[in-house]
């Protein structure tokens, strides 16, 4: 007779088993092979509270093995979740249900993180890691611990394999980050067949090296002591994350499929699953949890109101005590803002010498600091460059958690990936993460999460086009800010200049369910008559106008906006009637009514011309069938960024040639 721990670790395997097998669709070998480690760590150890998801001082669980999303599924209906019913596991992948085919943070109430594709989800752990720490850090007193809880991820050979979940691991290592828990499903396993074809690496070293504390549970199928001790052992290293190494049969209990690629990524078939029920005595109809198995595992209901009622009293003891910092506290964990902290942003005259915008958003950046004090962030090794150091806050290290300049290495898609997890926290962080903007093709997984996801991170993108100049076309991104225009909830901002950076900040740090991308200059730029902080929330605006009905419009995004305004008073001093239109943000502009889009681009003035130094690729929507565009279609070059602009028609001269060309 089977004992009431393996009666709810095949109810477990079986609402995973039969919710593939009527969706027809899914990965039952993960939820079948890591049942055992998963309803350990959430019956023994994992503090949570079923009825309030959110509850701050919850540990975080991530299931970085998205694919596997039955097994969270699972979990969250027997532990006693509202958001999780029986009919919700039987309507898995379905439409409009909230099981979907990979765990989605904004879908399903207990689900902390968007998971799925590989790595991404150990990544994120070291962001809620690195915000856990910091919070304790800000907050916590001698007499007085509000803030201690634990990231534990179940990750397999795949996150393993992707290069994102080595540079986050490698920065958690060097960061001591001992609240951080991974179990490791080792199972030898991936959809090509056994990982000897392509994985043959000793892992539990390679995570040593990265200075993680590493366990090994040989037996990870029945051996629920083993795996309830190294979670123990894992508990008691404070000064380092650690790994356990959990050894596991994917697909256990299915006689023919187990241990085989077969089971990992299709329903198991009828015969199969009438195979395993026989296998594993599970003598129950499809979705049928038995009495005993759901009574334990519903303790989890009662267990998480007195965690919580207990972590209550200690907040009331910390509000009396230290009010200040409670009030902080309050407000970061509500998501507002302080009060009147837009008023910090700088703002410029036409007067004021002209700087780069990667030079405004710094200003932004250190303005902003003390004024918003949730903000933390860096660069992948870039600081200096990127200009995103935040000045007398100190470096994030280990033993130096309060500290708020992150220093992310070269590793910008761990970097996007872990402030994500940040920024998925509950703690109310904003964070930024900063690079050169062509090396966003290197993260841009973890920025189409964070659109996917709706976390608000802020993405510092420095060195634009090829004005950059002598480091050449290898970093000259001529194609990267079209192919960001195409992410759906991303803010893609091109400021002209300082107002205009300011205004990208001030939309950024109020979005707190979207990201946002800067795209800033290396070279100096004027600052121009009309621009302003809000202007920019409208995306495109009129810049300067002619009197009347304009003959042309001139649309200029970025450093080319300026070029537009010099164009525009040479050509009114000819006699033209010229708009000049500033464009910032697509995605806000296109978020405006008709009204006001018609105001800036009215349908009857059908010249317009384009300029931007990159790729013409989406203008056609905005310069219309009787409009051109100065572009660029190919790669850059290695040159002074000067001489380039020149050289690719960034130039007065070209654009009154094509102003003429049009209006003919």
């Amino acid at each position: 007779m089977a004992s009431l721990e393996e009666l709810c670790i095949n109810s477990i395997r079986f609402l995973a088993i039969d919710a593939v097998e009527k969706a027809k669709s899914g990965h039952p070998g993960l939820p079948m092979g890591a049942a055992p480690m998963a309803f350990v760590l959430w019956d023994r150890f994992l503090r949570f509270n079923p009825k309030n998801p959110k509850w701050y001082n919850r540990d975080r669980f991530v299931l970085s093995a998205g694919h596997g999303c039955m097994l969270q599924y699972a979990l969250l209906y027997l532990m006693g979740y509202d958001s999780v019913s029986l009919d919700d596991i039987k309507q898995f992948r379905q439409w409009g249900s909230v099981t979907p085919g990979h765990p989605e943070n904004f879908e399903t109430q207990g689900v902390e993180v968007t998971t799925g594709p590989l790595g991404q989800g150990i990544a994120n752990g070291v962001g809620l890691a690195i915000a856990e720490a910091h919070d304790a850090a800000t907050f916590n007193k001698p007499d007085a611990k509000l803030v201690d809880h634990y990231t534990y991820v179940i990750l397999g050979d795949g996150c393993n394999m992707e290069g994102v979940s080595g540079e986050a691991c490698s920065l958690a290592g060097h960061l001591g980050l001992g609240k951080l828990i991974a179990l490791y499903d080792d199972n030898h396993i991936s959809i090509d067949g056994n990982t000897e074809i392509s994985f043959t690496e000793d892992v539990s070293k390679r995570f040593e090296a990265y200075n993680w504390h590493v366990l090994h549970v040989e037996n990870g199928n029945t051996d629920l002591d083993g795996i309830a001790a190294a979670i123990a052992k894992a508990k008691e290293v404070t000064d380092k994350p650690t790994l356990i190494k959990v050894t596991t049969i994917i697909g256990y209990g299915s006689p023919n499929k187990q241990n085989t690629a077969g089971v990992h990524g299709a329903a198991l078939g009828g015969d199969e699953v009438a195979a395993t029920r026989q296998n594993l005595g599970w003598n129950y109809e499809p979705f049928v949890v038995p009495d005993d198995a759901l009574a334990h595992t519903r303790k989890a209901v009662e267990r998480g109101a007195n965690l919580e009622t207990e972590w209550n009293k200690t907040w009331e003891e910390y509000k009396a005590k230290y009010p200040q910092e409670a009030a902080e506290f309050e407000r970061r964990i509500s998501g507002k803002l302080p009060e009147g902290w837009e008023k910090a942003l700088p703002t410029f005259t036409p007067e004021e010498k002209g700087k780069a915008t990667r030079q405004y958003s710094e200003g932004c950046l250190n303005a902003l600091a003390p004024a918003i004090p949730e903000l933390i962030g860096g660069s992948a090794d870039l600081t200096h460059s990127n200009l995103t150091e935040i000045k007398g806050f100190g470096n994030f290290q280990k033993g130096q958690y309060q500290n708020r300049n992150l220093r992310f290495g070269v590793r910008e898609h761990g970097m996007g990936a872990i402030c994500n997890g940040i920024g998925l926290h509950g703690s109310g962080l904003i964070p930024y993460c900063a690079t050169f903007l062509v090396f966003a093709d290197y993260m841009r997984a973890a920025i189409r999460l964070s659109a996917l996801s709706e976390v608000g991170v802020i993405y510092v993108m420095t060195h634009d086009s090829i004005a950059l100049g002598e480091d050449g076309p290898t970093h000259q991104p001529v194609e990267t800010i079209a192919s960001l225009r195409v992410i759906p909830n991303l803010l893609v901002m091109r400021p002209a200049d300082g107002n205009e950076t300011s205004g990208a900040y001030k939309i950024a740090v109020e979005n707190r369910h979207r990201p946002t991308l800067l795209a800033l200059t290396r070279q100096a730029l004027p600052n121009l008559n009309g621009s302003s902080i809000d202007a920019v929330s409208k995306g495109a605006y009129v810049l300067s106008d002619s009197e009347g009905t304009p003959d042309l419009i001139l649309i200029g995004t970025g450093s080319e906006v300026s070029l537009c305004v010099e164009a525009a008073e040479k050509l009114t001093n000819e006699g033209q009637k010229v708009r000049v239109v500033s464009m910032p943000c697509w995605e806000l502009f296109e978020e405006q009514d008709a009204a006001y889009k018609e105001s800036v681009l009215p349908k009857a003035v059908t010249k317009r011309l384009v300029v931007e130094a990159g790729s013409s690729f989406g203008w056609q929507r905005y310069m219309g069938n009787e409009g051109d565009i100065i572009s660029i279609e190919g790669f850059g070059a290695s040159a002074p960024g000067n001489v380039l602009m020149e050289k690719f028609g960034y130039t007065l001269d070209n654009v009154l040639a094509k102003v003429k060309a049009l209006l003919g």
